[in-house]
């Protein structure tokens, strides 16, 4: 038997990348929940019916940054995994149990990330 599939929060602003991004979530049967910006985000982390297994954002969202959101979702979510999409991965510091992945991914860079960080999350 295999796990129930996770649900992972697709953050991002370009509505072409997200698609992308949600298309090759939902083809590795991810369960994919889709927000635009921050305040977006944050409705469906602030829904503490809904489950989140992994909030994927972009780093360069307009008004709140991506660094932001993910400490406001930390706020009611402690222990959510972060991913975070970036095209200068190598300059940004992550807090303790966030992750970067470097613009542009290939889907496999995307699938190995991913079920890295919910196999941590599921070891912790």
């Amino acid at each position: 038997m295999s796990n129930p599939a996770a649900t992972i929060l697709v953050v991002e602003d370009d509505a072409i990348v997200r698609m992308l991004i949600v298309d090759v979530l939902e083809e590795l049967e991810f369960t994919v929940l889709e927000a635009e910006d921050g305040p977006a985000a944050l409705q469906f982390v602030n829904d503490q019916a809904q489950v989140i297994d992994l909030m994927m954002t972009d780093v360069g969202l307009p008004g709140m940054d991506g660094k932001e959101l993910a400490f406001k979702a930390r706020e009611s979510r402690a222990s959510l995994p972060v991913l975070f999409a970036s095209g200068y991965a190598e300059n940004i510091d992550v807090p303790a149990g966030m992750h970067v992945i470097g613009k542009p991914f290939s889907i496999d860079q995307l699938r190995d990330k991913v079920k890295g960080v919910l196999q941590l999350q599921a070891a912790s």
